[in-house]
């Protein structure tokens, strides 16, 4: 229960009190924040709590931090959840302690089996990685209709899931399945799992499979470990992570830009990229705050919609899916901020500086998401422009597709 107004007022702090009698300008930020905090205004009070870090005013971001403790709550409102995150960031920012929350975020994320139910349901009751999945193999499937030996490079295979629908797509084209191999890059662990799915797949529909895994860091991936053959015709899948490699902003060896000229040095027949459509890469802490309040809102809504507030694990796909991102966005800097987005007109200058050419996705990509957006929300929207497509939720785009050659 928010407390009334006047109770509100007495229990500032006194050094808080006497610094604003000595800056009346703050006396004006402070009856707005107490404003905001009467009528329940989240959002306002977390952007007051940000604009106070960012400005290093110590007692007003404490003291902003301590009303919104009460405001904010993982199981509340869409808004309400998302702020207990920001909250978090915003406390581990001013403590200089984002780095090692974040990596305790990661370290809690839970093995195995039910990790991955937390993915799956995420999956499944928001579209945003069927979008980015079919999206691409339409590309793939589209650029290698005509080929009769296939190699994909995926560059963070995750569990492999995306190569399930292009492999049985393979195998009911007219003539018989291509030789098919499949590069993936990520965790050991991971790609022997990967490895023995997709080829139990591929022998069940009778498809020529190879799978080579690449068990390293994308940023220190080499030609050599990629076995590119002669004869093959190459596709290459960015799916979710390049936003994850440090640009000219964090490093001088700009591992973005690199890879993506160690790309087209392989004379690949298609590319795609899939990326969140949010601008948090090189932007200042206040206004890549309010970026990330943006889309994370629009994110956790469209998750509200679809899973029901009292969904026992609702609250722990948002706690390991999203929110270590929310924390490292918001309390970290340097090498340390690993989550950095770009919007994808920084992404297509980007391919073209490394000597990408766009290839245009096909009508049909476009008209078969339609069809699936029909399983969900009303809320969510597609729009196709200048060769790319969008996903959004309520008129806010959130990821973003496209092809390159």
């Amino acid at each position: 229960m928010l407390k009334p107004l006047p109770d509100i007022a007495e229990s500032i702090d006194d050094a808080i009190c006497h610094k604003l009698s000595m800056w009346p300008e703050e006396a004006n930020d402070l009856l707005l924040i107490v404003e905001a905090i009467s009528r329940g205004d989240l959002k306002l009070v977390l952007v007051a709590c940000a604009k106070a870090v960012s400005e290093n005013n110590l007692l007003m971001a404490r003291w902003c931090m301590g009303e919104l403790r009460g405001m904010v709550s993982i199981s509340g409102e869409p808004i309400q959840r998302l702020g207990a995150y920001m909250l978090e960031g915003l406390v581990a920012r001013l403590a200089a302690s984002g780095s090692s929350i974040y990596k305790s975020l990661q370290s809690r994320e839970p093995e195995s089996y039910e990790f991955l139910s937390y993915v799956y349901v995420l999956h499944e009751v928001c579209p945003y990685f069927k979008f980015g999945y079919m999206s691409a193999n339409g590309a793939i499937a589209e650029a290698m209709k005509d080929e009769e030996r296939i190699h994909i490079i995926d560059f963070q295979i995750g569990q492999g899931s995306q190569w399930i629908s292009l492999i049985q797509a393979f195998a009911a084209r007219p003539g018989g399945a291509p030789n098919i191999r499949i590069t993936g890059v990520g965790d050991v662990s991971v790609l022997v799992t990967v490895k023995k799915r997709l080829e139990k797949l591929a022998k069940k529909f009778d498809v020529p499979f190879r799978f080579n895994a690449v068990s390293r860091p994308s940023c220190e991936v080499e030609v050599e470990n990629l076995d590119v053959r002669e004869g093959e015709a190459l596709g290459v899948n960015f799916a979710y992570m390049l936003h994850h490699l440090p640009d000219e902003s964090v490093s001088m060896e700009n591992h973005r830009d690199q890879l993506l000229r160690m790309v087209k040095s392989l004379s690949p027949k298609v590319v795609t990229l899939v990326e969140q459509e949010c601008n948090t890469n090189t932007s200042p802490f206040l206004p890549r705050f309010l970026e990330t309040l943006s889309y994370y809102t629009a994110m956790f809504e469209s998750i509200d919609v679809m899973l029901p507030r009292n969904h026992k694990e609702r609250i722990n796909i948002e706690q390991h899916c999203l929110a270590r991102d929310v924390v490292n966005i918001i309390a970290c800097e340097g090498a340390e901020r690993i989550e950095r987005h770009e919007l994808l007109g920084k992404w297509k200058s980007r391919f073209s500086m490394a000597g990408f050419e766009p290839y245009p996705l096909s009508s049909i990509i476009s008209a078969t998401i339609r069809a699936l957006l029909r399983d969900y929300s009303n809320g969510y929207g597609i729009e196709e422009r200048d060769g790319a497509l969008y996903l959004g939720w309520m008129g806010r785009i959130l990821v973003s597709s496209c092809a390159w050659k």
